[in-house]
């Protein structure tokens, strides 16, 4: 329902952030020149478009890559010149692992490499290997290759950490899914001790070549985990918690170490959803109940889905627009159907970063958002749906990104009105 006015003596204002990953794209010849978001059903967030406020973010600053760390700080609020230091340490802090001034904290992928020569990335995900499997894996080279310099942790599928104790991060590392179909050769660890990397990974191999998990993978027609990747390396960063700086209390739900870890470094609540798989097969619904559910004794929820960025991944354009309407009716949907329980609330749903299906990677793109208020006055009513296209001719342009949380939370009402 939308008010009037926000009435002092009521409840606290709730804010509520949904966030489908990766969700832009580009233009594709086979929808008619049109994006998947275009041509996607979402009536939900077509609503926020129409009713609300729509806009385009540009979360990823200048000379930044566009990952998933540095644009999801920016959706926090954190200005990655700032704070950004790797995407390693980001995902520690969820994984509750301690990282003294001089360790540094790598993403360590399982991934499978094809035969060469050339040796290609055929998939940073090793076939989406499951957590149960890639957790015996993980422990088998920590047993095998572990020391007091390098440990090797257990994460989510084929996302793992690992952590080089008073190591150097003046290392030349790419992101796996930005190789996928490429030889590898070019994209190997380098810099400073890089051959340190090097030999760590070749030593890996041999752990992984005859190892049970893979063994019965192959034998069952699946992939190989056959190889690491360690990447997104970086030291402790410096944020102030978000629960801090705008006084409320808070959670973020995702089931990607690295959203959780910036959550805790925000100083937010990790709240765990079961059936949280960060793919397609995710508890989409759970998540958006589990959101009303914080709400009731928290003033803030930040909900991460992971599947469209996956889609993206894959190159896989049905399953990204299926994605992207399962985000739209059992997140979205979910929580708008929900928010009559609350006096008086904002919710801004937006993308992170593109991932066009022709790129099978990031892009640094702006992307669209929307912020419904149930204060009738703080809705400007300037779209017609919820797309890139639409973001762009609406005319409103936050730039830089990290500006947007500031807004939605302390000054929403007079950036409306102006």
């Amino acid at each position: 329902m939308i008010s009037d006015s926000y009435e002092k003596g009521s409840q606290p204002m709730k804010y509520i952030v949904l966030l489908g990953d990766g969700m832009g794209d580009y233009p594709l010849a086979e929808l008619g020149d049109k994006t998947p978001l275009q041509c996607a059903r979402t009536p939900n967030m077509d609503r926020l478009a129409k009713e609300g406020t729509l806009g385009l973010v540009d979360t990823i600053p200048e000379g930044f890559t566009p990952g998933s760390d540095v644009a999801n700080l920016s959706v926090l609020g954190y200005d990655p010149h700032e704070c950004y230091s790797g995407r390693g340490p980001l995902e520690a802090a969820n994984m509750g692992i301690h990282l003294d001034p001089g360790d540094v904290a790598f993403r360590c992928n399982l991934v499978s490499l094809s035969v060469g020569p050339p040796v290609i990335m055929d998939d940073f995900t090793s076939g989406h290997i499951s957590s149960a499997e890639a957790r015996e894996i993980i422990l088998s080279l920590q047993a095998e290759l572990g020391s007091e310099a390098f440990q090797f942790f257990p994460g989510v599928g084929y996302r793992h950490l690992l952590v080089w104790r008073s190591g150097v991060d003046a290392v030349r590392t790419t992101p796996p899914h930005d190789i996928t179909g490429k030889a590898v050769e070019a994209y190997l660890p380098a810099g400073e001790n890089g051959t340190i990397l090097l030999e760590l990974m070749e030593r890996a191999e041999s752990v992984l070549e005859d190892h049970p998990v893979n063994r019965e993978r192959l034998a069952n027609g699946k992939k190989a985990a056959n190889a690491i990747w360690p990447w997104g390396q970086g030291k402790a960063p410096a944020m102030v918690p978000m629960t801090e700086k705008y006084q409320l209390r808070g959670g973020v739900i995702s089931a990607v170490d690295l959203l959780n870890g910036i959550g805790v470094y925000a100083g937010l609540d990790v709240l765990r959803v079961e059936g949280a798989t960060g793919y397609t097969d995710t508890n989409y619904r759970g998540k958006g109940e589990m959101a009303l559910e914080c709400l009731r004794d928290r003033d803030f929820v930040f909900v991460h889905v992971e599947a469209p960025d996956e889609m993206g991944h894959e190159g896989n354009l049905r399953r990204k627009i299926k994605a992207i309407e399962d985000f739209d009716e059992k997140v979205v949907g979910t929580v708008l159907n929900g928010l009559s329980a609350f006096d008086s609330w904002r919710l801004l749903v937006l993308c992170d970063h593109p991932t066009p299906i022709v790129l099978k990677t990031h892009a640094a793109d702006a992307s669209p958002f929307a912020v419904l208020s149930s204060i009738a006055g703080e809705n400007r009513k300037n779209g017609r749906g919820y797309s890139e296209a639409e973001g762009r001719e609406s005319g409103v342009f936050v730039s830089p990104g990290h500006r947007l949380m500031d807004i939605f939370i302390r000054d929403w009402s007079r950036f409306v009105a102006g």
